[in-house]
């Protein structure tokens, strides 16, 4: 390989002038077990195009998959009746076949979604391992076309009207090639390879705003063009922006990894080398001692808390102002959704911002501080100033978690940075099963003592991240107290 240009940047060197904090986390050089090109991109993105078409085929999909199964299982049974939007004094009865369709949509959803996570939970640490010696390229090329697969199987089940159970089919299919979660995975390990130090924590910052808009953009899109023209016309716009993602990742994202061209993916080792990170700290370790392992979790244990409390709470804002005393239509619902995701943004502008005189450790804690305020503003909220008021509050609720991400990547070497985002990739979807869960079992249990206690208990449990980042940065402090600097 020719020698590289000198102002190009090991993605684990320590820059002069990184903080004590950077210097504990990744002591020691870069394991030599996974050469790295040098370079440094020379255009002002590189997998965030990736990112941002997966996502927003993914967020097109979803809510119309779950639309589909209601209008396909309600003419299986019968049901000519629709879910009203507004708000009814209870006088009048449910109708018993419209909780069955209700039923029967929320148990294939979770089939579905079962069948993929499972699956996955296999498949993205093999992928993910696998990256950090084939390359990042693979491995979000073969993700794109599962989910093209999968869309095609969808289009396919549309056509013909089979049944719905083929949809599981299709999310088996995506579930063997990654998922999204391989593209997740992918994409950040792909942002810890090419960017240095100082400078990784906001381009994890501009992936997660790339998740937020696509999200918008797609939610403003879908629900339209479904009411003008149907399902089928959507999903080929989902096929389309797939295979225009997996496009663009092969002619036009560089790769960031020198391939080993004797890599295996069917190979054990993979899973290994993620039991070995995360068993005892991974490559750097030797060097840190137990404190880097303990940091590894902890960090990952803030990281499952502040994700489960998002996707938690995300599923309840909705159904919050719909009933009594709020009350909102269809319109104001998309205010508000256009709010919530505009956070992604003023979170990505008020990190840019707060690094030029924070350690990234405060701008976590500041970004906590946004959503626990933004919470208990949101769980005593009965008017619709109140409820813009908690997410005017939250806008710089989305800047704890490119932090956390950030922080994690700087712990490993970097022929470890693929395990790692995977195992991060498959925490998330776990935070969505177990968000899910336990914030749609608590609302209904605390209905008759308090309506908004779901997002004051969220609040809660968000001093916990809050309590052990603060912690770790004061350790790291005080080992140096005359360390000032910023990272």
């Amino acid at each position: 390989m020719d020698e590289p240009d000198t102002a190009a940047i090991l993605p684990g060197d320590v820059l002069d002038g990184a903080s004590t904090e950077d210097q504990n986390e990744a002591p020691g050089e870069p394991s030599t077990g996974c050469d790295r090109p040098r370079f440094t991109c020379s255009l002002p993105v590189s997998v965030e195009p990736v990112m941002f078409l997966s996502m927003f085929s993914l967020a097109l999909q979803t809510p119309l998959t779950t639309q589909y199964l209601w209008d396909r299982i309600s003419d299986d049974l019968g049901y000519n009746g629709s879910k009203r939007s507004d708000c009814t004094n209870g006088s009048v009865p449910p109708d018993p076949l419209q909780k069955e369709v209700e039923t029967l949509t929320a148990h294939w959803n979770l089939y579905i979604n079962l069948g993929g996570f499972s699956v996955g939970l296999l498949v993205v640490p093999l992928l993910g391992s696998w990256s950090d010696l084939a390359g990042r390229r693979p491995v979000l090329i073969l993700a794109n076309v599962g989910l093209a697969l999968q869309t095609v199987v969808y289009l396919v089940v549309m056509y013909l009207k089979l049944p719905v159970g083929y949809f599981f089919v299709g999310r088996l299919l995506s579930g063997l090639s990654g998922d999204f979660n391989a593209i997740l995975a992918g994409c950040f390990a792909y942002v810890a390879d090419v960017s240095d130090r100082r400078s990784r924590t906001f381009r994890v910052a501009v992936l997660e705003a790339c998740i937020g808009l696509s999200g918008m953009l797609a939610s403003i899109i879908g629900g339209q063009w479904r009411k003008a023209q149907g399902y089928i016309n959507p999903f080929w716009l989902v096929l389309a922006t797939i295979l225009a993602s997996s496009l663009y990742a092969y002619l036009f994202v560089r790769e960031s990894v020198v391939p080993d061209p004797s890599a295996k993916l069917l190979a054990s080792r993979h899973h290994k080398a993620v039991w070995h990170l995360f068993s005892t700290g991974g490559s750097n370790a030797e060097a840190a001692g137990r404190s880097h392992r303990c940091k590894l979790w902890l960090y990952l244990l803030c990281f499952f808390v502040v994700v489960t409390v998002h996707f938690g709470c995300r599923d309840l804002y909705v159904l919050y102002v719909l009933s009594s005393p709020l009350c909102w239509g269809p319109a104001l619902i998309g205010y508000g959704s256009a709010a919530q995701n505009l956070a992604y943004l003023t979170s990505l502008l008020g990190l840019k911002i707060m690094q030029r005189c924070l350690e990234d450790s405060w701008v976590a804690l500041v970004g906590l501080t946004s959503n626990i305020a933004g919470l208990v503003v949101f769980s005593v909220a009965d008017t619709t100033q109140l409820v813009f008021a908690g997410y005017g509050l939250s806008f710089l609720f989305m800047a704890a978690t490119p932090v956390i991400r950030s922080k994690l990547s700087k712990l490993v070497d970097p022929s470890e940075q693929g395990a790692l985002f995977a195992s991060v990739a498959c925490v998330e979807s776990l935070c969505f099963l177990v968000g899910s869960g336990v914030f749609n079992s608590l609302y209904p249990a605390s209905l008759h003592f308090m309506k908004g206690f779901p997002f004051l208990f969220a609040a809660i449990i968000l001093f916990i991240p809050a309590g052990i980042i603060g912690t770790l940065r004061c350790l790291d402090q005080r080992r140096d107290p005359g360390d000032s600097t910023v990272s």
